[in-house]
């Protein structure tokens, strides 16, 4: 019986331990980087600049070290412009562009901050809106390559 109650301390013991850890773990979680993706005006004119902010945040915190592309295209073209942004201020990273084609774009925001990555994706219209895309299409992830990442003199 002496040895059942020392084993049973035991177990009661390890069990607390074992609790207060993964309590602790959880209390250590960060945050999610959340990312904000505006477009400003949208529906957008043909030649006239179109701008892009992402806000990017991690809790209460603005993110102002962030790697941040922006890969815009119009629909049904295989053609992405991959550019990098610079950070603005307060956690906003922005980028104008003027379009020279009316139809239906699409912009992702890839951003990587504290070993997080967050990619919103949204659609904009430049004048006229063409056909979208099938929603069933390729992802754009699949036809990025770096290596020829334009870079923009309007992100900053």
């Amino acid at each position: 019986m002496k040895k059942f109650f020392v084993l049973l301390v035991i177990v009661l013991c390890l069990n607390i331990v074992v609790s207060c850890n993964k309590k602790e773990q959880e209390d250590n979680l960060p945050q999610m980087v959340d990312v904000d993706l505006s477009i400003k005006p949208n529906p957008g004119e043909l030649g006239k600049p179109v701008t892009f902010e992402a806000k990017v945040t991690q809790g209460k915190d603005q993110v102002e070290d962030a790697e941040v592309i922006f890969e815009i295209w119009r629909a049904k073209n295989d053609n992405h412009e991959k550019v990098e942004i610079k950070h603005s201020k307060n956690g906003i990273y922005r980028l104008e562009k003027s379009f020279n084609q009316e139809g239906t774009y699409y912009i992702i925001s890839h951003v990587t901050a504290r070993d997080m990555h967050n990619m919103p994706k949204k659609e904009f219209v430049v004048g006229t809106p063409s056909e979208p895309e099938d929603a069933n299409a390729k992802n754009s992830m699949e036809n990025m390559d770096m290596d020829n990442m334009k870079e923009s003199n309007n992100g900053k």
